[in-house]
């Protein structure tokens, strides 16, 4: 079942008996699990209504017989069960023995007072396994998986507009571009920026700017964007700022020629006809970051990144052997990459 598709039947009032929540993007699972307690009870009855069990400490029959007891003070219980993953082809490796036929049983007849959550970090369920059938066939299952870049860009806009603010054009993707992605600090910097623009306000790139911390990858993110972009000053400026921090010139080299090394294989899987989603998974990144990289990539052909990277391979070699200055040998690197 689709998240969306599920959170709609919550709001009309008919969750499902059972849920099994997968996938990558944690926080939206938390969101979800948040959205079925709120839709299910009042505040002050979650603590009589909601149970939760971890399956890698608690045997499976625990909480099946935790979902057959009433509620006690309240109409409905809710049962959370975290590390499920006795629906993935991972070997656990605790002793607790789960007997999957009690809740093959169970959800033949599950109880009309009890919904259960199983969570489990992992991107696939093992769909040879009998329970995981069962549960496909109800509908049960609700993947999380990584959203695309268009689909975060969807999600901060959607975040501002519940915040009651807005992005001026370009600076929702800085936001996404210097969290990196990740849901979880995006949301945390959106009410920061709400709070400073105020309802009906307007956030541009200068208050993302101001506002929204960087890691030193993602600041090396940056400066090789400027510098692909040809804005050689602020180039310049950033790495000033990055030196200042103390950051060490041999550690930025490091990171500059990783971010290459992406664009190369961005660049290869592109003409393999790989999506951005594919992409991603391939490399090991967020699909918004394999969006940006894409687009740095095509200021140039394959032999120039090869030519860049073996650049980059002497200039660390120079660096450590103390035959350039590293301070000086990373300006020249930059003024002869704009070049």
């Amino acid at each position: 079942m689709d998240v969306r598709k599920a959170a709609k039947d919550l709001q009309a009032g008919n969750p499902a008996p059972v849920y099994l929540c997968y996938g990558p993007e944690k926080y939206r699972m938390r969101e979800f699990i948040q959205l079925l307690s709120d839709s299910l009870f009042d505040p002050d009855m979650k603590e009589f209504a909601v149970s939760k069990f971890d399956l890698s400490e608690t045997p499976l029959s625990q909480v099946i017989e935790d979902a057959e007891t009433l509620p006690f003070m309240v109409p409905r219980k809710l049962v959370i069960a975290t590390n499920a993953l006795l629906f993935t082809g991972a070997k656990e490796s605790n002793k607790i023995e789960h007997h999957v036929d009690r809740l093959l049983d169970y959800l033949k007849a599950p109880a009309e007072h009890a919904i259960i959550v199983f969570t489990v970090d992992a991107d696939k369920l093992d769909e040879r396994k009998k329970i995981v059938k069962a549960l496909k066939e109800r509908e049960a299952a609700v993947p999380f998986p990584t959203l695309t870049a268009e689909e975060l860009l969807q999600w901060v806009a959607r975040r501002a507009q519940r915040l009651g603010f807005a992005f001026a054009p370009g600076a929702a993707e800085q936001i996404a571009m210097y969290t990196g992605g990740n849901l979880q600090a995006l949301s945390a910097e959106l009410e920061k920026i709400s709070l400073y623009v105020g309802a009906g306000g307007t956030a541009t790139s200068a208050v993302v700017d101001q506002l929204v911390p960087r890691t030193i990858e993602q600041n090396v993110f940056m400066l090789i964007e400027d510098i692909v972009q040809l804005r050689l000053d602020r180039a310049f400026v950033l790495l000033e700022e990055l030196l200042k921090m103390k950051e060490e010139p041999i550690k930025i080299t490091m990171l500059i020629a990783r971010q290459f090394r992406i664009m190369l294989q961005v660049k290869e899987l592109g003409k393999q006809g790989y999506s951005q989603q594919q992409m991603a998974s391939q490399i090991g990144l967020h699909p918004f970051a394999v969006r940006i990289a894409e687009g740095q990539a095509r200021r140039f052909d394959l032999p120039r990144l090869c030519a860049i990277l073996a650049q980059l391979a002497d200039l660390d070699f120079q660096m450590k052997s103390g035959r350039i200055d590293k301070v000086l040998g990373l300006e020249l690197f930059l003024l002869k990459l704009a070049a």
